[in-house]
Parts: structure tokens; sequence; C-alpha cells
């Protein structure tokens, strides 16, 4: 079935109206979906509706709702602050961890992260990487769109990361526990986690001592060296799988 996005649909509403111009552009020229043709329309928000077109204008497309969906989304909350890589491009980590189901995903400038930007290529990429989240939700029948923060000093990320029951950083140095056994020994039920993937070059040891202040645990992945977005997508999987088991 056809999917659409929509801005904040009220439960209350029995109609759902389509303007956003990219939205229309696909329903009505790429589509050409029809007068009484069914589609699933989301928010992002975690509403899903299965909706009946009834008008299709230049302007907008008025749909009918018909019932509302399941919400199509992963128990554990994952945010994930991550180094703006500089050989992979930060749109595929987006791209992957939003169908991986990441609910927030924090761009980090680290101290070893070598991809500088000013004030306007800054906007320039969160705009972007914003709209390839809305395109990867949309792929992976998501029912929430993950929150994509603006670029954050790591000192920033690490210390607004208290509301977690599980705070990991990823690191190649010092003491360190394996992913597997983290989750093994875990105490409690696990609903809501940070993780820290450094740059190439990995996190400074000033960077690594301030998370670990911060109730941060270092953890390997292995004894291979990933990449960026390598230990990112092998992180989130193991947590994904880990919650389904």
């Amino acid at each position: 079935m056809n999917r659409f996005f929509a801005g904040k649909i009220n439960p209350k509403d029995k109609f759902i109206i389509i303007s956003d111009h990219t939205q229309l552009h696909h329903l009505r020229d790429v589509l050409r979906v029809k007068p009484r043709e069914e589609v699933a329309v989301f928010d992002g928000s975690g509403n899903e509706y299965i909706a009946a077109v009834t008008e299709i204008a230049s302007g907008a497309a008025k749909l009918e709702i018909k019932e509302k969906r399941p919400v199509n989304e992963p128990g554990v909350k994952i945010t994930v602050a991550c180094a703006i890589p500089k050989n992979v491009k930060m749109d595929d980590i987006v791209d992957k961890l939003t169908q991986l189901g990441v609910q927030r995903l924090i761009p980090l400038q680290t101290e070893r992260v070598i991809v500088k930007l000013d004030k306007q290529k800054k906007a320039e990429r969160l705009l972007r990487w914003q709209k390839i989240a809305l395109s990867a939700a949309k792929q992976s029948q998501r029912s929430r769109i993950p929150e994509i923060d603006p670029i954050a000093e790591f000192k920033d990320a690490v210390l607004a990361g208290s509301d977690f029951d599980l705070k990991l950083i990823l690191t190649l140095e010092g003491q360190r526990k394996y992913l597997k056994d983290i989750f093994n020994d875990f105490p409690g039920k696990i609903e809501k986690v940070m993780l820290l993937i450094g740059p190439e070059g990995d996190f400074t040891a000033d960077e690594v001592a301030l998370a670990k202040e911060s109730g941060f645990l270092p953890v390997s992945l292995g004894s291979q060296v990933l990449r960026v977005d390598t230990a990112a997508i092998a992180a989130v999987s193991f947590i994904k799988l880990n919650e389904e088991h």
C-alpha cells in the first residue's frame, strides 16, 4: 500500500489534508493515485491511518480516515550521538539508523572530527538529514520519524544524557566491556539507551573521561577497528536483536 507523510494528524479528525508539495506531487503525478483509492498516511509522531482519497486538486489532496493502524515502533528507545565522519557520508548513517529504529540522532563535533562546517552549512546539513530520515521512515514503515538534532559539541551531548537506563561509549582504548556482556549483566529492564560513537581516530582520553564521569560505560565491539558507519550499524543492530530475544 502506498504510504504518505502528512503534518500532525488530530486523532479526532475525519479527514487528512496533504498539501506538502513533495508528498502531493508523489501522490498525484508519480503514483497517479485516484479518488476512492486507499493509502496509508502517517504524521511522524506515532499516528498512522488507512485513508481513502476523496479529492485531488492542484494545491492539496483530501483523504477520509477509514481506520487507525497500529504503531510500528521498537520497544527500546535508542539515542545515538555520532561523530561526523570523514570518509563516509553522515547521510548514510542517518538513513541506516532510521531504518533500524533509532529514536534520536545527534551529530557530534568532537576534538578529532576533521569535518568543519560554518553556521550556514550546519543548517543545510540538518535540513538534508531530516529529509533523509523522513524518506527512510517511509520506506521502513516506521510510524515515527527520528529526531535529528543540530550538530552538538561532545560535552553538551554527554551532559544532556541523564535520562537513560544505559549509557555507552564505544572506544578503542582503556578498560572496556563487550556489548553483549553489558546487556547480559544488566540488572533491570532496558527501555532507553544512549550510545556515543567516535570519529576516525577515536575519542580523546579527556572525552572518554568526561563520559565516564557522566555515567557512560566504555564498550568494545571486538578486536577489529570499524569505520564510524559500520560501528553505528553494528551497535544498534545488536541492541535491536537483544530487544527481540
